[in-house]
């Protein structure tokens, strides 16, 4: 997918493509988040145990805050499949900016769930993850830079549901346009909805989790991720965020028209 060749990014085969490509970055993500117990203390807003002097949040928002802050001096926000968790804190890019083809809508950027999956992703997912439930002190950096990584590649999928929407919209623009205008959220949900690819999405992460989970030279070893769980994952978290994010962006989708 090229985001300089519009035509490229609203081909619907082109964007299954790439969604495809995500589950192995958050598979391997997930993995990684496995060698470590959950570590609440690196959730926790203000915890005594970590003051952050002049900050108000948990050390891992610092840490992301912080994260996105330097991605954001090399232009990672300029591309429009980067969603920011922090969007207030960015700067200005120091390499030259690239004046990539608008293709979606220019609302786009309010469409921003990052709090509901960051919510999701401590309050439920480490828990699925996590080696055990607990604390490391020793580990509470890589901790943080591992759930960065997490939360980064969840996200970019999520928020692809702005192409997802997008690509329907301009597929059936009578049918979009009826349903907005009639504010018909049932009946976008109905028409984003495509039950045979979802069920394929959690087969084909079953098999993943399944071949990656292990170390296939040590039998004896434990199992890095659950297949049972990644499923469970996709389909009652990442799969429905996604599903709010092209609802909420489609109810808009008439601003632009």
């Amino acid at each position: 997918m090229d985001f300089l060749k519009p035509a490229t990014v609203l081909d619907l085969k082109n964007i299954r493509d790439e969604l495809v490509k995500m589950e192995d970055t958050i598979i391997f993500k997930f993995i990684e988040r496995s060698h470590f117990p959950t570590c609440p203390t690196v959730y926790k807003e203000n915890d005594p145990h970590l003051p952050i002097p002049d900050f108000e949040g948990s050390f891992l928002d610092w840490a992301l805050m912080h994260s996105e802050m330097t991605d954001s001096q090399i232009r990672r926000f300029e591309s429009p499949d980067e969603t920011p968790f922090f969007p207030d804190k960015i700067l200005k890019p120091i390499l030259p900016s690239i004046q990539y083809p608008r293709v979606l809508a220019s609302y786009s950027p309010e469409v921003n769930f990052n709090n509901e999956i960051k919510e999701v992703y401590i309050n439920q997912i480490t828990h699925l993850i996590s080696r055990y439930d607990g604390e490391s002190w020793e580990n509470f950096g890589s901790v943080a830079t591992i759930d960065i990584q997490c939360l980064q590649s969840l996200s970019r999928r999520i928020h692809f549901g702005k192409f997802v929407a997008e690509a329907k919209f301009q597929a059936d623009r009578p049918l979009y346009i009826k349903m907005i205008q009639e504010k018909d959220i049932d009946g976008i949900y109905r028409n984003i909805t495509n039950s045979a690819v979802e069920e394929k999405i959690l087969e084909r992460l079953r098999v993943k989790a399944e071949v990656y989970g292990v170390d296939p030279t040590n039998k004896a070893g434990y199992r890095k991720i659950t297949p049972a769980y990644l499923v469970d994952i996709y389909k009652k978290l990442v799969i429905p965020l996604t599903k709010k994010v092209e609802v909420d962006y489609l109810l808009r989708r008439l601003e632009c028209e």
